[in-house]
This record gives structure tokens, C-alpha cells and sequence, in this order.
């Protein structure tokens, strides 16, 4: 079995590539190294015009931390955990004004209703595989209980998602664990973030291609003041491909994935930002998020559980970016550059998650092929958008 936390850094992806290829046999996908994909950016697809962050990445977003655990195991096991971090302190004691927004309801999101009922976060914001939900919140659970200052807690809210990674993963197994979710954590840092097939991501499945986990980040201006909107992704969901506005649906028929649908199963996204936003605007902006996911061609299926998390970071004081509290309060009209943040940024990671996924072989011999960039590149230069 590979147990591998994956710090948060693009050099760490190599060793832990090599770690695979000596550690797996029989001819899997994920055994062989395999050459760095593009980003979308890096590809040459720009969305919108607000500049992005210099990591482009949630981690943009002072504080944040995000950590991946990937899940390898013979030929059935392709799973994970992906751990989002809103600071590196103890969040029972210093807790985040936070926000959930449902688009569609088929999922188990666990903790949802007391972030909306008191409007703030309380631990690291997990992502998993569906019916590993319970045994990752109590894990969590755990975890928080164990920290410093907490030896007196007797409630704590556990806040983990999910998506189904069923296609390529043994998900009855419930594979991820107490030392999963360790490790995930333990293993959260700053700075550029892997994406693909890691993490929560290692398993699922999007417009009929290899999905996974994408980040994408941008700055604003409010009240005279600079800002980070960025979101994280766990992408398992589907629809009709768009990417920059060019339709896909040439590339799904031509190159998906034997026996996969293009419908997908779920979204989950998270979003952050260091601007002063209660819980009540972060509800406002987290909706936006869903615009973002309706670019990529999605449009909310019967079964896909599609929910937004989302974040502020501003949490020690309340004299914080006073400026973007006054323009909030004297107009909120002040917010729509941040509701065009979101749904760029999360539009960008729905595509990072794609663009940098590999082929995965799972359970039952099941294969998810990686999008085919040639292709999408080609067509959005006769489009003239590249």
C-alpha cells in the first residue's frame, strides 16, 4: 500500500511519482511516471481579466494550507483525503466566519447545518470519498480533540465532503483512515498546490475524462484594499465539456472513456478569501461559485451533489481591511468584483483539475483516460482563444 502525504509543493509530486513506479506492479496506470501535464494557465487558457494569485492556487489566500493523502492499493484501491486548512492555529479556539451553499442536494456533507446556523467553521475543511465520510469526521474528531486547549471541548462540528470515486476505487472498503487523516493535515502547507489525480482526487471522474483536484486564485480590489478570492476543487461531476467558452463535445465523443458517463457524479468546492465577508456575504459569494461550474458545461445533475464551502480568513480581529468593511457597509454593490472572482477562479480550477489528471487504471480493470489536450488546444485555436 502507498501512504503518501503530499505536501503541497510541485518538486514533492516527482519524489512521490517515483515513490509509485518502485512501489506498484502489474502494469497500472499510476505504476509508470509520467511526464508533468499544463496547467490550463500554462496551456494558454486565461479566464476572465482580474489577475490571478502567484500561486493560483487557494494557498494565495494568506494562511491557507492544503494537504493531499493518496491511496494506492493493488489493483481495486484509488482513494484519499484532501485536507483545506483556513490557518495554522487551533480552529476550535480561533474559528472562521464560513458559509455552505447547496447547489444540488446528493451528497453527505457533513456539518453543513451549524456552519450556516452560526456561521463560522471550527476545523480543517476534509474532502473524501462517499461512504468514507464518517470515518474521516471521526478522525477528525479525534484530532481536534487531542489539540492543546481543547482538553474540556464536549462538542466539536467535523466538516467533511465528498464525492463518489466508485468508477476506479473499492469505495465500500472505506479505505481512508485515522492515519489518513493524520497525515493530510500533518502535511499541509503553503504555496503551489499538486492537482490531478492526489488526494481526494485520486479516483473520480469528470465529463467522462480522469477529474480531480484543481485550484485556481484571484486578486481583487474593495474599498481601496487588495484581496484574494480563490477556490480548491474536487471535481466528479459532468455535463457538455466547455472550456473558455468553446464547446468539447467533439473531444467527449471521440476520446472519453470506454463505458464512462458524461454526466458525472459531484462537485465539491471550497472557497477562501482574506477580505472581511460575514456569513451571510459568503453565502451570497459562494452561490457565484456554481456560475463558474455552469461555464465548464455542467448543469447540476439529478445525482450530482454540487456544494460550496466557503471562508473568510479574517479572524483575529474585527478592525481588519476597515476600508472593505466601510464600502461593504455603505454599498454593497462593492462586492461584484468579488462575485466575478469566484466564478473565474472556480472555472480555472474545474479545468486545472483536467488539465493536469492522468490516466488512472482502477478497480475491475476500469480505466479513466486524461482530457486529450491536443485536441481541446486545437479547437480553441480555430475558435481564436488561443
Amino acid at each position: 500500500m502507498i501512504l503518501s502525504p503530499f505536501p503541497c509543493r510541485r518538486a514533492s509530486w516527482l519524489a512521490v511519482v517515483a515513490v509509485l513506479a518502485l512501489s506498484l506492479s502489474g502494469g497500472s496506470a499510476m505504476a509508470q511516471e509520467k511526464p508533468a501535464r499544463p496547467r490550463a494557465r500554462e496551456a494558454g487558457v486565461i479566464v476572465g481579466v482580474l489577475p490571478a494569485g502567484p500561486n493560483n492556487a487557494i494557498t494565495d489566500v494568506p494562511g491557507v494550507r492544503v494537504g493531499h493523502v493518496t491511496l494506492v492499493k493493488g489493483d481495486n484501491v484509488r482513494t484519499g483525503v484532501t485536507a483545506v486548512l483556513p490557518h495554522g492555529g487551533n480552529l476550535f479556539a480561533e474559528k472562521v466566519p464560513g458559509a455552505v451553499y447547496v447547489g444540488n442536494g446528493f451528497g453527505k456533507l457533513m456539518g453543513a447545518t451549524q456552519v450556516n446556523e452560526l456561521g463560522e467553521i471550527e476545523t480543517p475543511i476534509l474532502l473524501t470519498a462517499t461512504l468514507n465520510v464518517p470515518r474521516t469526521a471521526d478522525a477528525l474528531l479525534d484530532y481536534m480533540l487531542a489539540l492543546p486547549g481543547n482538553e474540556e471541548v464536549g462538542s466539536v462540528n467535523p466538516l467533511v465532503a465528498e464525492t463518489n470515486d466508485g468508477v476506479l476505487n473499492d469505495v465500500r472498503g472505506r479505505h481512508v483512515g485515522a492515519a489518513e487523516v493524520r497525515a493530510a493535515i500533518a502535511g499541509a502547507l503553503g504555496g503551489a498546490v499538486e492537482e490531478g489525480s492526489v488526494g481526494a482526487g485520486t479516483g473520480t471522474i469528470a465529463f467522462g475524462f480522469k477529474g480531480g483536484i484543481g485550484t485556481s486564485s484571484r486578486v481583487v480590489e474593495v474599498g481601496g484594499e487588495q484581496g484574494v478570492i480563490a477556490t480548491l476543487v474536487q471535481s466528479n461531476f459532468g455535463g457538455r465539456l466547455t472550456v473558455d467558452g468553446v464547446s468539447m463535445q467533439e473531444v467527449q465523443r471521440a476520446h472519453r472513456s470506454a463505458g464512462s458517463s458524461t454526466a458525472g457524479a459531484s462537485l465539491m468546492m471550497i472557497v477562501a478569501t482574506d477580505l472581511p465577508l460575514s456569513n451571510r456575504l459568503l453565502n451570497r459569494v459562494s452561490k457565484r461559485a456554481t456560475l463558474g461550474m455552469a461555464r465548464t458545461g455542467s448543469s447540476g445533475g439529478h445525482s450530482s451533489g454540487d456544494y460550496v464551502i466557503a471562508f473568510s480568513t479574517t479572524y483575529r480581529t474585527e478592525q481588519a481591511m476597515p476600508r472593505v468593511r466601510r464600502e461593504l457597509a455603505d454599498n454593497e454593490r462593492a462586492i461584484d468584483v468579488v462575485f466575478q472572482a469566484v466564478a473565474d477562479a472556480t472555472e480555472e480550477a474545474i479545468l486545472n483539475s483536467l488539465f493536469r489528471a492522468h490516466t488512472v487504471v482502477g478497480a475491475s480493470g476500469n480505466t479513466l483516460h486524461a482530457l486529450p489536450l491536443e485536441p481541446v488546444l486545437e479547437r480553441l485555436r480555430a475558435a481564436g482563444r488561443l
